[in-house]
């Protein structure tokens, strides 16, 4: 055992030596005007690694208040929407980083929001505590881009495959389609809003499986970043 880690002692100053010499090296050769030793020449040497795509989850209401409160005969509190929603989107994010993405979470109202360029934006909500079920997202009415509606497309096919919710357009609102996020980021963001559910009707879901809604979330996403060819 104690000439196993001598062993690896004597690799570890091996290397760092090597090292040391070819920074000598470089610096030498840097110092002699020698042209395969200049910073370009050397960047040109490395790989290039693709640019990874930035998504940025809005986790709704957050910083700001609690949305949408429901509570028990009682009149006890019993669920948060802002706490739903950060919870899926907590786990958003992990699935999406696995996946190779730059995930970011932003408050409601966040600062970082004006002007904003992405590859994507979710914001994620949950409706009332009325009995009602059903998922409904809607994208900026005033004339969306196609990357709006594919981003639109994509969610409609993965998010109820996963939940097992169904659409429910008919209480989709004005605040929705003019969502004031959608008036503050960069027209070339795509993005939509998202209701994951209503915390009356799928309050088992949405409190009791976020990661089947956070499946559901990322899938969608993951299928807009596609290539073109592989998009439904």
């Amino acid at each position: 055992m104690r000439r196993d880690l001598l062993g690896r002692i004597q690799q570890i100053i091996l290397f760092v030596s090597l090292l040391l010499l070819l920074v000598i090296g470089v610096l030498g050769a840097q110092s002699a005007g020698l042209p395969w030793a200049s910073g370009e020449f050397l960047t040109g040497l490395l790989p290039s690694l693709p640019d990874r795509p930035r998504v940025v989850l809005i986790s709704g209401h957050a910083g700001n208040d609690s949305g949408a409160v429901c509570t028990d005969g009682a009149g006890d509190v019993t669920v948060m929407e802002a706490d739903v929603n950060a919870a899926v989107a907590k786990r958003v994010v992990e699935r999406l980083g696995r996946a190779g993405n730059d995930v970011e979470i932003f408050d409601e109202f966040d600062a970082r929001l004006d002007g904003l360029v992405a590859d994507v934006l979710v914001s994620l909500h949950a409706d009332s505590c009325v009995d009602y079920s059903g998922y409904k997202a809607a994208h900026r009415d005033n004339n969306p881009s196609p990357a709006d509606s594919q981003l639109l497309a994509c969610v409609d096919k993965a998010y109820p495959a996963a939940t097992g919710l169904v659409y429910h357009p008919d209480t989709i609102t004005r605040d929705m389609i003019d969502y004031h996020v959608f008036r503050k980021i960069d027209r070339s963001t795509p993005a939509l809003i998202l209701e994951l559910g209503f915390l009356g009707g799928d309050g088992p879901l949405l409190t009791g499986s976020p990661d089947r809604v956070a499946q559901g979330v990322a899938d969608g996403i993951e299928c807009f970043l596609k290539p073109a060819a592989e998009k439904p």
